[in-house]
């Protein structure tokens, strides 16, 4: 049983300008996404900024989020780190939270081997209850969870349910569907690949363009789910100049600097995180109008 099919966002996280959580703010963006119809909130992700938040500020953010969101959707708590000691420590405090499950990304900069990351996402699991998505995102992480592994944990580890994927790289993803014989579920992890990732049998998308246009996330995923693949496929495209602005800087500049042109308090980032260029920032707005956000 999928923890949720269809769009899910991965959520931003508002700042203050001295850099606090704007809970007010964050709040209103969880309210706004049930309300245009979010299959489920992702939060304390990468667009989340978890990689700046302590440790205490993570649990923090999740405990918020899920006591807001009060059970209209699915929230799946990102409750990853380069420690596995860290991550059971997130990973626990989300189940007693009350999350329906969390989002463990590969262990970055340390670069384990496939073996050290089965054992690492098996620690994870084994520790809580509730359903576990793998996150692999080789492009910020060092390191790609090749099908086999992915496979084997969806296999042998009870709660280790699907995987967010982030590769980029179709045929790896085809090869890991083909492996899983339907044990996994499959979440696309690229705003630009949904269609393709759900036609070899991906349940779903966790979102950067969700936090924009979350009905037209849905609608695509919807279309996919009904079988209309024509239909998705042309939502798909509709979309993609959009995605490419969203992705013109790295993620979550651009998407926070859009959540500020809808009127959210949403733009305040965290250093190592800048202001997007003026250039780049004028292609998002023209993108946003067009795609009829703005």
């Amino acid at each position: 049983m999928s923890i949720f099919k269809g769009a899910g966002v991965a959520i931003a996280t508002p700042f203050k300008a001295n850099g606090e959580v704007d809970y007010d703010e964050f709040g209103k963006l969880i309210d706004f996404q049930i309300e245009n119809s979010t299959d489920a909130i992702i939060v304390c992700g990468t667009t989340g900024e978890s990689a700046t938040m302590t440790e205490e500020e993570h649990m923090e953010v999740v405990k918020f989020c899920i006591d807001k969101v009060n059970k209209r959707v699915p929230v799946v708590a990102g409750a990853g780190s380069n420690c596995t000691e860290t991550a059971v420590k997130l990973s626990k405090a989300a189940q007693a939270d009350g999350a329906d499950g969390i989002l463990s990304v590969t262990p970055y900069y340390n670069k384990a081997t496939q073996g050290g990351l089965i054992a690492h996402f098996t620690a994870v699991a084994k520790a809580i209850d509730i359903p576990v998505i793998l996150y692999n995102v080789p492009g910020r992480t060092g390191t790609n969870i090749q099908p086999e592994t992915a496979v084997k944990l969806c296999k042998e580890v009870d709660n280790i349910v699907g995987i967010k994927d982030a590769t980029g790289n179709m045929a790896q993803t085809s090869k890991m569907m083909h492996l899983a014989e339907g044990c996994l579920d499959l979440y696309s992890g690229e705003d630009g690949l949904i269609v393709p990732l759900m036609s070899i049998g991906g349940v779903g998308v966790i979102s950067v363009l969700s936090n924009i246009a979350p009905k037209q996330t849905h609608d695509i995923c919807a279309k996919c789910l009904e079988g209309d693949f024509a239909q998705a496929a042309k939502l798909q495209l509709d979309a993609i100049p959009l995605v490419n602005a969203l992705f013109s800087e790295v993620n979550p500049i651009p998407v926070k600097a859009a959540l500020g042109m809808m009127g959210y308090k949403s733009s305040n980032l965290r250093l190592p995180l800048t202001e997007m260029l003026p250039e780049n920032k004028e292609k998002l707005r023209s993108e946003m109008q067009k795609y009829g956000i703005l």
